[in-house]
């Protein structure tokens, strides 16, 4: 069947530069797990090499977003000219390749005003299918309301919002994820867990605000399965008896303004455990490549854990269609020779 994985991770070199020239105290130290083995080629190229990888792996489409921790920590200035320069490449990239990729808007949070007008720039443009974007941009989180416009524009264009982790603050870092070798420091800091309760917070925040109550057209992505928040949603519903200005309980805005992605995690017990607090229709596919490599035997193993043909559909491409407006059936001269089971 079509196979569509969001959340597949690129950069540029220019964003790159600009990350390992900051000051040692402004560095977002999580830049250093792009370097390891063939990841830094892997992700420059959004050319033939990456075509290939997809075709091994038996993707159709890719949507394209920018490594962590993009350009959410720079300067206004420079992150608005390298937003900029990323979305161009990126759409570049998309007319050379009309059926196999689309992307994620790379947008300057530094400037809110102008992360406005940069999605207004890209969002007609067909390569731009939603946004990414991260918790915090410097000490400012997402829900913080210099954003609000940002956050209604993105609900009245139909661009989710992919909630990307990222690392914590330095001052969270100092007085919880230190005390250790520096590579586990990091390690605990980002992957290992740091990552995922930086995600997990900035949802909450953004429901408590009321986000979803002033905007009900939003929807946000979570990767790594929901980041720790569904593990643990009977508990985090318990905020609902507090936060008194909701229009609704906590957990039940995961049913209408939250979706849920893989990751490259393809456990089917992350799944079974998923559809206890969500539906299939909120779960879509990530491969976070070239972090993750996704096999075509173990994706379609898992797949088949999913005894309903129509749920594997779901969850292979549809669901991803349908929150992105994508085509559901391509054509075009770069599509890949295997045929599509529909």
């Amino acid at each position: 069947m079509r196979v569509i994985a969001i959340e597949e991770h690129w950069t540029t070199p220019g964003i790159d530069r600009a990350l390992r020239a900051q000051s040692t105290r402004s560095r977002d130290e999580s830049v250093a797990l792009n370097d390891r083995g063939d990841i830094p080629a892997r992700l420059l190229d959004i050319g033939d090499q990456r075509i290939e990888a997809m075709d091994a792996a038996d993707i159709d489409l890719q949507i394209l977003s920018i490594a962590p921790p993009g350009t959410h920590g720079l300067p206004p200035r420079e992150a608005i000219a390298l937003s900029r320069e990323a979305n161009d490449r990126a759409s570049e990239a998309v007319d050379r390749h009309p059926t196999r990729l689309r992307a994620m808007t790379t947008l300057p949070m530094s400037d809110p005003d102008a992360a406005v007008a940069e999605l207004q720039r890209t969002a007609n443009a067909p390569a731009h299918v939603g946004i990414m974007s991260y918790g915090r941009s410097g000490d400012r989180p997402l829900d913080d309301p210099a954003y609000d416009e940002l956050l209604a524009t993105a609900a009245s264009m139909g661009q989710p919002v992919f909630l990307h982790p990222q690392i914590p603050p330095h001052a969270v870092r100092d007085a919880s994820y230190r005390g250790f070798d520096p590579s586990v420091e990091l390690a605990l800091a980002t992957f290992g867990w740091g990552w995922h309760i930086e995600a997990g917070l900035a949802a909450l925040r953004l429901i408590l605000r009321g986000t979803f109550d002033r905007h009900p057209d939003l929807q946000i992505v979570l990767e790594h399965w929901g980041e720790m928040l569904l593990f643990a949603l009977d508990r985090v519903d318990s905020l609902s008896n507090v936060a008194t200005g909701l229009d609704r309980r906590v957990a039940e805005y995961f049913r209408t303004n939250i979706h849920i992605a893989t990751s490259g995690m393809l456990t089917p017990r992350l799944l079974r455990h998923a559809l206890d607090f969500t539906s299939i229709d909120r779960i879509l596919l990530s491969g976070d490549y070239p972090f993750h490599r996704l096999d075509a035997a173990t994706l379609a193993d898992f797949l088949g854990t999913l005894p309903d043909r129509a749920d594997q559909h779901k969850l292979a491409h549809a669901n991803a269609q349908a929150l992105y407006r994508l085509d559901p059936s391509p054509s075009g001269s770069d599509e890949k020779t295997t045929p599509v089971l529909e």
